[in-house]
């Protein structure tokens, strides 16, 4: 890992070196958090987690080779090097932070409530035409999670599209100084985690905190379509770029003054057909995901390209090579009927824009939601929103199970002149033998819930019917 020796490594974190001197200005060949990862001459640094403390892995680690390690106590007789520290996870967030700068590469940073991980797909789908990218995997967009993905940068990296996700104020000016983005994503301001930021106002607060640590000369990209968003006239003295497609006479942007779409075909779950316009040129452009959301995705994805200096023909090619990762809309086809993955995470937002997805399939149309979570005070009221958007689009049944989504079911039996059908079970278990036993050719099922929910146990269960 360039420039990452010990002695670099214990000044920047304000560690204490124990250990043989000659070992300071030797580097690490890879940072780890998990014992089993840590490769030979790597550096371990170990979380103490709720339920095990990584420092009781510090032995095995060195023995197998580890060139050293971080601890937040005094080892006695260690079988290596080591840096003790205050606080391992404060120490991980620094150590990303410095080893982010000594490599050259382009950081395109992603964030807001809703499609953070499908639009961080799309815009490495689009980058992908013409650099070499590094990009979050899986879920790794928290104060943990993002350190790691840096660690995983290389010299050979040209481009890193980096997630970071957020519950709390002041969590993003943590992750914001270890990603320093050089190009800034917000998708959109919506109803997540209220609990700790009260409103979108609020939320528009802490996702903006990463103003605050951009590059000089960086690159701000917003959807003009957000009314919280559009707001933004100017960051650290520069004009943002927005993208927007919504046909409204009280339009927050100007289409002449943003990347914007026209001319939108959806093709059921094929996906969708647009006319992209991004600096004075057009060119259609097949999305390959249903799902009105992915529009929105394709064009951030756009201005992302357009920043990193693409021209619009290898953009549309990234859009159209574009992907989707399981648990979020994922399309997943069986003998005779189709899965909609999404269980990893929900909020209304999504919520919605699920079960838009799967209004525009054809034969049965089936939705099968569970609970969201850290929604505040309102959160029954949330619930019962999403009820009654399945009964108003006519999906065809409701599965719902979850203490909260008791609201959901209630709501949408109450919405007159809709012919949806609604079951609630208490039991996870007895919905899925429920589901199971009425699923036939031609059927669409849409499996979300927020991840505590463990919705993935009915996706597998559908995958073996």
């Amino acid at each position: 890992m360039k420039n990452m020796t010990l002695r670099r490594i214990t000044a920047c974190c304000g560690g204490t070196y124990f250990g043989n001197e000659s070992a300071m200005d030797t580097e690490v060949t890879g940072i780890a958090i998990d014992s089993r990862k840590v490769k030979p001459g790597g550096l371990f640094i170990p979380i103490l987690g709720e339920r095990v403390d990584g420092h009781s892995f510090i032995p095995a680690v060195m023995e197998a080779g580890a060139l050293a390690c971080l601890s937040e106590k005094r080892i006695e007789n260690p079988k290596g090097p080591y840096i003790l520290v205050e606080s391992t996870k404060k120490a991980l967030r620094e150590i990303a932070a410095y080893y982010r700068r000594q490599l050259d590469i382009k950081v395109v940073g992603i964030t807001g409530s809703v499609g953070k991980t499908s639009t961080k797909e799309m815009i490495a789908s689009v980058l992908a035409q013409k650099f070499f990218v590094h990009k979050t995997e899986g879920n790794f967009n928290n104060e943990i999670g993002l350190p790691l993905t840096v660690f995983e940068m290389t010299q050979e990296h040209e481009i890193a599209v980096l997630e970071m996700g957020i519950s709390d104020f002041g969590e993003m000016h943590r992750l914001a100084q270890i990603a320093a983005p050089d190009i800034c994503v917000i998708t959109n301001i919506g109803l997540c985690h209220l609990e700790n930021l009260g409103s979108r106002d609020g939320i528009l607060k802490a996702k903006t905190e990463v103003f605050s640590h951009l590059q000089k000369e960086s690159i701000v990209i917003l959807n003009g379509d957000d009314d919280k968003l559009a707001t933004v006239k100017e960051v650290n003295g520069t004009k943002p770029v927005f993208y927007t497609y919504r046909e409204s006479p009280d339009k927050y942007v100007k289409e002449s003054e943003a990347v914007y779409a026209t001319d939108i075909s959806p093709l059921g779950m094929e996906g969708i057909r647009m006319m992209l316009h991004l600096r004075g040129e057009q060119q259609t452009v097949l999305i390959p995901l249903p799902g009105e959301h992915n529009i929105y995705n394709a064009l951030a994805a756009a201005c992302a390209g357009d920043a990193c200096g693409m021209k619009i023909s290898e953009i549309c090619r990234g859009i159209s090579a574009a992907e989707t990762i399981s648990g979020r809309s994922n399309l997943i086809y069986k003998d005779g009927f189709t899965i909609i993955d999404d269980c990893y995470n929900a909020n209304p937002v999504s919520m919605r824009a699920s079960l838009d997805v799967l209004s525009q399939a054809s034969g049965r149309k089936i939705a099968i939601l569970g609970d969201m979570g850290e929604l505040g005070e309102n959160e029954k009221l949330l619930h019962a929103g999403v009820g009654s958007y399945a009964a108003e689009i006519e999906i065809d049944i409701l599965y719902c199970t979850g203490e909260l989504s008791r609201e959901m079911a209630q709501a949408a039996r109450s919405v007159q002149k809709s012919h949806i059908e609604v079951f609630y079970f208490p039991d996870k278990a007895e919905l899925i033998k429920a589901v199971c036993s009425i699923i036939k050719e031609g059927d669409t099922l849409l499996v979300k819930a927020s991840h505590f929910m463990q919705f993935h146990l009915i996706v597998d269960a559908l995958e073996h019917v």
